[in-house]
């Protein structure tokens, strides 16, 4: 049997990897810069181009479009008096004949001398002198007695060889210019020739440009107020100089996907009044040497141009990784150069300059260390998972263009998201908008919330999967372990809603809402463990053997497991004693020797399986209870907290407060917090 389940609670552990959206979709203003209506065609080239053509033409022009004739056929025509004069190199010979002649030649000849060839003159008709000195004879024995004119003339390759060179420069030009225009990624291509090292970093005049303002952001409150300090000193300089305060530098924005660092960037760039240069980190990557250095350079003398002025670099691990780390394996010359010519101008320029830099990453572990220090980027901003109340304000901001109905609770809707990123909130409003849509509503309402959440989180409903009734048994049995025991242990998640419809990738599914705790205990890792674990001791306590539907459930608890015993310090034997590294320097070493690794391994095991048997004994104990909850599963498809309390009672101690007020009827969708997924 294939997984049955990927268990996966949306906690404060959740890691989002979508893209960054805190606020509303703003409506881009137009640009002030003049846009042209169309792509100017500068037509001095076609002409160019034509000319060309032409000249070559008329060089190549050497028999006027002439019929060509046998050396026996000339002596006819020199016979018969129709030839006026001959013009020869030795081996080709152009015969010229008398205007009455002319009217005599097929209408072949006519034809040939059509078009423009017929606007040079050229000979009438040619031949090729045969090889022989005997002909040579007779040709000039003919000719002196006719007193027919010979002249000689030698070739002139020169036309021809002029426009084979003329021609080949000509390609070999436009080839390099549409080479330039695409690497320089558009625009005219004779500038981008040019200005391969001139920056790529638009242009926002007074902010114009963004539509985003401070007013847009939410749930980053403490960044917000480190960079409207920022924003502030460039349009009131003189409120901190006179005090002796000098500028920042830079402020570098650092957290997961999705948590608003670009947006925080644009709102910047909306509220000062002063002009921002934004651009990626990719951006000062090329193909040709030096060019990225020079970029930079480019970069600060416009900002210092136009000081004060600010420049916002996205994604800067792109150019500012560390040098010297596995210089065998990742050695790049150039962009070190870049990385070089960045920190030589950030600082090089004085600190009243009023130039600031912000840049915005995810991956400042792998930052070069004199990137970070002060004077460079003096304030690290940390850009964090929302809590309860920001997702509240973020829910707010992204309501505000979406109808809804008098059902939406924002409280409620703040209380069920635990670890969603901006970008995850901003995708659950987007998603349930979606859901209204499709059903032809004329607002948004709770319910199709729920769908949204369910969505992301563990995918479509997928009905129409074909599922044996013993595998069915066997997914209601897995479920329902893991209800009970969540149900009966006091720390772990409250149990929400439970499912063996397969939805995605799961063939069952359990929804918790999970506690928002700063710090955890032994025992709370222990009880959350317990319930990963009640799935396969269901099955063994049932059916008397297990299947491979607990997948997920064992990587779960196996990372928890590795986590206690050499990262948090909770196992006894090992003691107090962490093996974490913050910096990702140890990426090829282990910090422990091989005996201390056999005891871990130990200790990781012992743990898992003291879950195991904890969640063993307390089916066994409610053997009937499991078997009643897997029957309604079996018959309903889909409980909630309601049929859970009535088959095994309230939960045996106080709950947490966690501020949800729950709905227990079964025709209104429980709203999914958390989701424990069987993996298929």
């Amino acid at each position: 049997m294939s997984d049955i389940k990927k268990k996966t609670s949306v906690d404060k552990k959740k890691s989002s990897s979508k893209k960054t959206s805190l606020d509303k979709k703003p409506v881009s203003k137009p640009s002030n810069k003049k846009k042209d209506s169309g792509k100017n065609v500068n037509f001095y080239w076609i002409y160019g181009v034509v000319g060309v053509l032409l000249l070559g033409m008329i060089m190549l022009n050497t028999d006027g479009g002439g019929k060509e004739i046998q050396f026996s056929e000339f002596k006819s025509y020199v016979e018969s008096g129709d030839v006026d004069h001959v013009i020869h190199d030795g081996h080709v010979y152009k015969v010229f004949l008398v205007e009455s002649a002319k009217d005599d030649l097929s209408g072949d000849s006519e034809e040939d001398s059509q078009g423009i060839m017929s606007l040079y003159a050229g000979p009438d008709v040619w031949f090729s002198m045969p090889p022989g000195d005997s002909y040579t004879e007779d040709y000039k024995k003919l000719t002196d007695l006719n007193n027919v004119s010979s002249k000689y003339e030698p070739v002139n390759e020169w036309g021809q060889q002029m426009f084979s060179w003329i021609f080949f420069l000509v390609i070999m030009i436009a080839v390099w210019m549409f080479i330039m225009k695409r690497m320089g990624g558009g625009g005219s291509a004779g500038n981008q020739i040019f200005s391969i090292g001139k920056s790529k970093a638009k242009l926002h005049e007074k902010g114009d440009e963004t539509g985003i303002t401070f007013k847009d952001v939410a749930g980053v409150d403490e960044a917000k107020e480190e960079l409207e300090e920022i924003v502030d000193f460039l349009m009131k300089p003189s409120k901190y100089t006179k005090l002796g305060a000098k500028i920042p530098k830079g402020a570098l924005l650092v957290g997961p996907p999705g948590t608003g660092k670009t947006l925080l960037a644009k709102a910047v760039a909306g509220e000062a009044k002063v002009p921002f240069f934004s651009l990626s980190g990719s951006d000062f990557v090329e193909m040709f040497v030096g060019v990225g250095a020079s970029r930079v350079r480019d970069l600060f003398k416009q900002a210092k141009e136009k000081a004060p002025s600010i420049i916002f670099i996205d994604e800067i691990d792109a150019i500012g990784r560390a040098r010297g780390k596995n210089a065998s394996f990742s050695s790049n010359d150039e962009r070190e150069n870049t990385l070089n010519q960045l920190l030589t101008e950030m600082d090089g320029f004085g600190s009243n300059s009023g130039v600031i830099i912000i840049a915005a990453t995810n991956r400042a572990d792998v930052l070069d260390k004199a990137l970070l220090r002060a004077g460079r980027f003096d304030r690290q901003i940390y850009v964090d998972m929302p809590d309860v109340n920001e997702r509240k304000a973020i829910f707010k901001v992204h309501l505000k263009p979406i109808k809804t109905d008098e059902t939406i609770d924002i409280d409620l809707l703040s209380k069920q998201t635990p670890g969603f990123s901006g970008a995850d909130i901003a995708n659950v409003c987007n998603e349930a908008a979606l859901f209204a849509a499709r059903k032809s509503k004329k607002s948004v309402g709770h319910t199709d919330f729920n769908e949204a959440v369910d969505r992301i989180v563990g995918g479509l409903e997928k009905r129409s999967r074909v599922i044996s009734a013993t595998e069915k048994k066997t997914i209601a049995f897995h479920e329902a372990g893991h209800a009970i025991v969540s149900w009966l242990l006091e720390y772990a998640s409250p149990l929400m809603k439970v499912s063996i419809i397969p939805r995605g990738k799961s063939l069952g599914a359990a929804w918790y809402l999970p506690h928002e705790r700063q710090i955890t205990t032994t025992e709370q890792i222990f009880h959350e463990m317990c319930a990963a674990m009640g799935g396969r001791a269901a099955e063994a306590i049932t059916f008397g053997k297990i299947s491979t539907g607990a997948l997920s459930d064992l990587e779960k608890v196996t990372k928890q497991a590795q986590a206690m015993v050499t990262v948090y310090g909770l196992n006894e034997k090992i003691g107090n004693v962490s093996y974490y590294d913050s910096r990702g320097e140890q990426s090829f070493t282990k910090p422990y020797s091989e005996a201390t690794a056999r005891i871990i391994d130990e200790e990781v095991s012992k743990v898992i399986e003291e879950a195991y048997a904890k969640a063993q004994e307390i089916l066994r104990i409610n053997k009937e209870k499991l078997t009643e909850l897997a029957e309604a599963l079996l018959k309903d498809e889909v409980i909630f907290k309601a049929d859970v309390e009535r088959i095994l009672g309230p939960r045996p101690f106080e709950e947490e407060e966690v501020g949800v007020q729950l709905i227990e009827e079964k025709v209104t969708v429980t709203e999914q917090v958390s989701k424990e997924q069987d993996s298929e």
